[in-house]
């Protein structure tokens, strides 16, 4: 039995937490949680929305499931999910991105992967004032960082049976910053002779992924574009309810639903749990448990493909629970 940290978080995390794990005992999982709790609610008693016990329980079992936490913008405490990557190295960001058969979008047929490094960039957090005119934030970008998350691109690539990588860029005005990240994946590259390589820049790649979706495989980026093209192929399958993120480092993993907390729509039993349950198939894979991943996402799958147990926000009238219900009866039959 392996124990894993659950983290179910704010607004509706509980909720799609709870989905999580009556769907995992539906299909006899040998998980065991071990349930701790940060965010904004924890915030009155433990002084701190990310206490102790909470990277304590993830240094220990070196796996996690986070649900959605709420992040104040412009002002409060710094983002829960930035201190987690960056206490744990958590240098890659991994997010499929697929089409649901019986979800109405503008595409078909979508098959790629965001790889997002996860630890610099302007996200480092390095900024001041300028007296009362001007704010500056420094963009760090170092050959480390840089040739670490090519290799994660090309081997997920070797992995998954995937032909193209392509490094996402705005090295023709970010000369030395950019410039210096795609000397990192071009030297990677050359120890993938059997993968397809190519170069787009930032805004040209925004545009073909409108265009042409189907046309990219394995995305890999820096931390900015990656936060902001990531969300943009959401869209394309249907949006970030629908799409699982992994947060990978050497020695642990975080699983998470990568929409927020919705906390307007919180205890109403009409949140969708998808984006959970397909970052918990995502931990089930690198678990090495991908009979159990398998047998949940053909029970998913089944659900939205039958159409008649959809939630609100994908065309349906069903409630959380009775979504959760129909993925437990297809694994139970």
């Amino acid at each position: 039995m392996r124990v894993v940290t659950l983290i179910p978080g704010d607004g509706i995390g509980p909720e799609i937490s709870e989905a999580v794990v009556k769907i995992f005992e539906a299909a006899k999982v040998p998980i065991e949680w071990e349930i701790v709790q940060a965010g904004a609610h924890v915030m009155e008693v433990e002084k701190t929305p990310l206490p102790r016990a909470v990277i304590d329980s993830i240094e220990k079992n070196k796996v996690a499931l986070k649900g959605p936490i709420t992040t104040p913008i412009g002002f409060g405490f710094r983002s829960v999910n930035v201190t987690l990557r960056q206490t744990f190295n958590l240098y890659a960001n991994i997010r499929p991105i697929k089409s649901i058969k019986g979800i109405t979008s503008r595409y078909e047929n979508i098959d790629l992967v965001v790889v997002r490094e996860n630890t610099e960039d302007l996200y480092a957090g390095i900024e001041h004032q300028i007296g009362d005119v001007a704010a500056e934030s420094i963009k760090i970008v170092t050959k480390k960082a840089s040739e670490r998350i090519a290799k994660v691109a090309f081997d997920l690539a070797i992995k998954q049976h995937r032909k193209l990588v392509t490094a996402v860029h705005k090295a023709n005005i970010m000369k030395l910053s950019d410039g210096l990240f795609l000397d990192c994946v071009r030297k990677i590259k050359a120890d993938y002779p059997s993968i397809d390589y190519h170069e787009q820049i930032v805004d040209a790649m925004c545009m073909n992924l409108v265009m042409n979706p189907q046309k990219s495989d394995v995305l890999v980026m820096g931390n900015l574009y990656g936060d902001i093209l990531s969300d943009l192929c959401a869209g394309l399958v249907g949006g970030l309810g629908l799409v699982p993120g992994a947060n990978l480092g050497d020695e642990v993993a975080i699983f998470e639903a990568v929409h927020g907390s919705a906390p307007d729509i919180a205890g109403q039993n009409i949140a969708n749990p998808t984006a959970l349950l397909q970052s918990s198939i995502l931990m089930l894979r690198h678990l090495n448990l991908s009979s159990y991943a398998n047998q949940i996402e053909k029970a998913m799958m089944a659900v939205y493909e039958d159409g008649l147990y959809l939630t609100k926000d994908v065309g349906g009238e069903a409630t959380l629970s009775s979504f959760t219900e129909q993925i437990i009866e297809k694994i139970i039959k």
